[in-house]
């Protein structure tokens, strides 16, 4: 081969190249993020929140896909049976995805700066063998709230015990027959909310102290078995098997329901929806009058999808764009949650400071035992426990059943 071909050769080459480095640059990473909606403005926030990333990270095309929390299971639980998890999801649950191997660690993807901003104790929940496996989104805490009008016309006072809860649901219901006296959820939605509230205020719990599980414990059949029984008497909303928290919020925000257990974002849900109550908050009525805070957080958690550098660093400024502090207190304030994040805490302090109170709160709450690998199947579980108990079956015998099916 002479010069003047090897040199055309050599040109050709380097067009080529350049032609490929140059179609490089125009091609963008795709990131697919699945979401939780957690009320009225969810899915507009996130919308804006795509639009905003894109512009910042022009190669970087966001898919984000909202989902309701009575679909968000089953939906990515398909995708992943379909070897198509998305990139990174937010949801409740994270161990089954870590068990079956499925998740990186959080601090693959995390940067220093961000991971930085978490609350330990919420990094906490998170733990399996010593690694972080998801990071916190947002917490909320539950507590009782109660229509002061309708208890004053009643002529009730605020609960505190279960005996004392009967009482003025008794009261309340001879008052006004066309009030629902207390709102319960055992739907998909937060049926193990519900699971929760009763046998942590009846001294129960999902686990005992080197973390069996102890769902069939005496004192949670007999707290399924209280709440149960208000369900039948007439004492509730009529169908707690399918009517969501948030129908229950909004029956409360037009005083059908007199009281309810609900999270401390309940005052934002109610003035989002045009309601005017006249509303109180209280600690969770208890058998023994001890009550129990109830926590529940949320989790960011990233796939283990065989990523390229390009596709990490997206992942990474996904969460850098959207734990950037201003953005991050936006988005908890505007649901009324609770941060988790202290830069987030500060500034929902100095916006309102009443929240103070539900931040420190928040901070010594019960949490689920979301790190055990079996807690989605519990989940799932105790919440067939509850509807099949409503429909006449046997609170012990169907607990007994659950325990040996998770504890094996």
């Amino acid at each position: 081969m002479n010069m003047k071909k090897i040199i055309a050769l050599v040109l050709v080459v380097v067009m080529l190249v350049a032609l490929c480095a140059g179609c490089g640059k125009d091609e963008k990473v795709s990131l697919d993020v699945v979401v939780a909606e957690y009320g009225q403005n969810t899915a507009a926030w996130w919308k804006q929140f795509e639009a905003d990333f894109e512009a910042a990270y022009e190669n970087v095309d966001l898919v984000i896909d909202v989902v309701s929390w009575n679909d968000i299971t089953t939906k990515v639980n398909t995708r992943i049976g379909n070897n198509d998890a998305p990139d990174i999801l937010n949801i409740d649950s994270f161990a089954d995805y870590q068990a079956a191997g499925l998740l990186l660690p959080a601090q693959d993807y995390i940067s220093e700066t961000t991971y930085a901003k978490f609350y330990q104790s919420f990094l906490d929940q998170s733990v399996v063998d010593g690694t972080v496996w998801a990071v916190p989104d947002l917490a909320s805490c539950r507590a009782m709230y109660y229509n002061k009008d309708i208890l004053d016309a009643a002529g009730v006072a605020v609960p505190t015990t279960f005996d004392e809860l009967v009482a003025a649901c008794e009261a309340i219901k001879a008052y006004d027959p066309s009030i629902y006296p207390w709102g319960v959820d055992m739907t998909t939605d937060e049926g193990q909310a519900c699971f929760a509230y009763y046998i942590w205020n009846n001294g129960g719990d999902f686990t005992d102290a080197e973390g069996n599980w102890t769902l069939n414990d005496p004192k949670n059949v007999e707290a399924i078995e209280f709440i149960v029984g208000m369900v039948k008497d007439g004492l509730t909303n009529s169908d707690p098997a399918t009517e969501t928290r948030y129908v229950n919020q909004d029956m409360f925000g037009a005083g059908k329901v007199a009281m309810m257990i609900g999270p401390n974002s309940i005052p934002t849900y109610i003035a989002d929806g045009g309601y005017s109550v006249n509303w109180g908050v209280a600690g969770i009525p208890a058998s023994t009058g001890n009550s129990i805070a109830h926590g529940v957080m949320d989790r960011f958690m990233t796939f283990d999808n065989d990523y390229t550098e390009e596709q990490m660093a997206a992942i990474t400024a996904f969460y850098d764009f959207f734990y950037e502090d201003a953005r991050y207190s936006a988005w908890v304030m505007m649901e009324g949650f609770l941060p988790a994040t202290s830069a987030g805490g500060e500034a929902m302090a100095a916006a309102d400071p009443a929240n103070a109170a539900w931040i420190e709160i928040v901070g010594t709450a019960k949490f689920y035992p979301q790190s055990k690998a079996e807690w989605a199947d519990v989940k799932t579980g105790v919440i067939e426990v509850e509807q099949a108990a409503l429909q006449g079956g046997d609170v012990q015998g169907l607990l007994d059943a659950l325990q040996a099916e998770i504890a094996g």
